[in-house]
């Protein structure tokens, strides 16, 4: 009788890859700012992502009502889209 034991990610890459899925689900891409205050990122599991090629980083201005602020926004990357698949 052979069994199948189903493959467990460590904490770490279980949350990279929820952290993708965000990704790939957001046309426009995500916020650094709501990586880390709504979903609970860590900055150093951004930079690994991004310096890693599954994601990409833009910095850009956008509207905080009347003023103007600088944000992050990252991207899903094709290479991030395979790891989803893997």
């Amino acid at each position: 009788m052979t069994t199948t034991r189903k493959r467990r990610l460590s904490p770490q890459p279980r949350r990279t890859l929820e952290m993708l899925k965000l990704l790939a689900s957001s046309p426009h891409g995500v916020t650094q700012a709501s990586l880390v205050r709504v979903h609970g990122f860590n900055g150093d599991m951004i930079t690994d992502v991004v310096h890693g090629g599954l994601a990409t980083a833009e910095r850009e201005t956008v509207n905080a009502g009347p003023r103007l602020v600088d944000a992050v926004r990252l991207r899903i990357t094709p290479i991030g889209r395979e790891a989803i698949e893997e």
